[in-house]
């Protein structure tokens, strides 16, 4: 087992502030496990999954059946909910013991969709909570030397990790940051267990959520992402090449994306002429499906990128957003990472190139921030100066790694 030290320092953080905590992310990551983690620190604690049918009728018998819980030492108990978004009433039933106990109990829900997903119209729980995502492992789960948010945003070139981050790397590419394939380690298991996952989140995840006819071209539709990845993301295209409507097309990529089955990013457009301005990239949290070398480099660096903003937004350290930059010259950075609106760093991704493409310097220049370019080779380092701006190349786990 390994201990997902990150979340459950985001966990220590966000309940000291509320008694109700979110958390949600893709299937299997582990959400189960890192309840368990943080529920040593309470004497007393109750793990209710609504999966279960005895718990159901818990539910429905005794609303109040975690009063039951022990109290020892007259301490906090801690109450989990797995699941508990599936029951039709649940944003009701969590406000009304949200209201009624958060003096007396730390309350902690997990769910494997975005908890507003299932369902829609009963009464808000905007203020009621805090939440954050729990993602597959990432390079920087495994690093001892973490930089600080404060120097990140002072220097983020200076982000250099002096443990031996390769072998983690290579088996990330290999197995996926799935707790279970990533643990196993073999290629026949990652292959059944990742042929198994998608298909229960299509087949289960999704035809739970909604009636859906066509489940034959949605899974259709999800065998072809792994082969668009990198590029701006074509719905049009994509609705001819499984012969459905575009609105269907969008339709279906909103749920992968609500199920964390892909996540999107949108184009930076501010000062730049000429940009892209609707077309999203499109990624996979299985990166490891991905064939094509460069494509699964890219899509790797995209969600320790992706990870990390999400984390730092959740603690409240900014507002920051994860964007690309193409022109319709087809000049491109691959990422650009913002706060509060403003670009603050460019970060450019070459599978074995490590000299900077003229886009990177051109971006760079009307910008006026930061830039690197990470690089799948070992012993990768040096820095550049472009003007008034530098420019670190850099093996890409070395920087990675040490993302706080």
């Amino acid at each position: 087992m390994i201990e997902r030290k990150k979340y459950i320092k985001i966990w220590k953080e966000l309940s000291q502030d509320k008694s109700m905590i979110f958390i949600s992310g893709p299937r299997q990551t582990g959400k189960t496990t890192l309840s368990r983690m943080i529920s040593k620190d309470y004497k007393n604690n109750l793990y209710f999954n609504y999966d279960m049918i005895l718990n159901k009728q818990k539910l429905v018998n005794d609303p109040l059946f975690f009063e039951k819980v022990d109290r020892k030492d007259n301490t906090t108990p801690l109450i989990i909910f797995d699941e508990i978004h599936k029951y039709s009433d649940f944003k009701n039933y969590l406000k009304g013991i949200i209201d009624q106990f958060s003096l007396n109990y730390k309350f902690l829900v997990l769910g494997s969709g975005r908890l507003d997903t299932y369902q829609k119209g009963s009464d808000s729980l905007a203020g009621r909570y805090f939440q954050f995502r729990l993602f597959p492992f990432t390079i920087s789960e495994f690093s001892r030397n973490n930089s600080q948010i404060v120097d990140f945003l002072e220097n983020p070139l200076n982000c250099i990790n002096s443990d031996n981050s390769y072998p983690r790397w290579y088996d990330l590419a290999e197995y996926s940051g799935f707790p279970e394939p990533y643990l196993k380690a073999t290629k026949e298991f990652f292959i059944r267990w990742s042929n198994t996952y998608h298909q229960q989140v299509i087949r289960d995840d999704i035809l739970s959520m909604k009636e859906l006819r066509k489940i034959d071209e949605l899974e259709m539709l999800f065998s072809i992402l792994p082969f668009k990845i990198s590029s701006p993301l074509s719905l049009d295209s994509l609705a001819r090449d499984i012969k459905v409507s575009f609105n269907a097309v969008k339709s279906w990529i909103n749920i992968f994306e609500s199920l964390f089955l892909v996540f999107r990013i949108s184009p930076w457009t501010n000062k730049i002429s000429r940009s892209l301005s609707k077309e999203k990239k499109l990624y996979l949290y299985n990166y490891a499906i991905i064939n094509d070398p460069a494509k699964k480099f890219e899509n790797m660096v995209a969600l320790e990128l992706y990870r990390a903003t999400t984390n730092w937004n959740n603690l409240g350290y900014g507002t920051f957003s994860l964007h690309y930059i193409r022109n319709k010259e087809k000049q491109e950075v691959d990422f650009l990472i913002s706060n509060n609106h403003k670009p603050i760093l460019l970060i450019e991704v070459k599978l074995n190139d490590p000299h900077p493409p003229p886009s990177l310097i051109k971006f760079q220049d009307i910008l006026n921030v930061p830039a690197i370019q990470l690089v799948n080779q070992k012993e990768i380092y040096r820095i550049l100066t472009n003007k008034n701006n530098k420019i670190l190349i850099i093996t890409a786990p070395k920087w990675l790694s040490s993302l706080p």
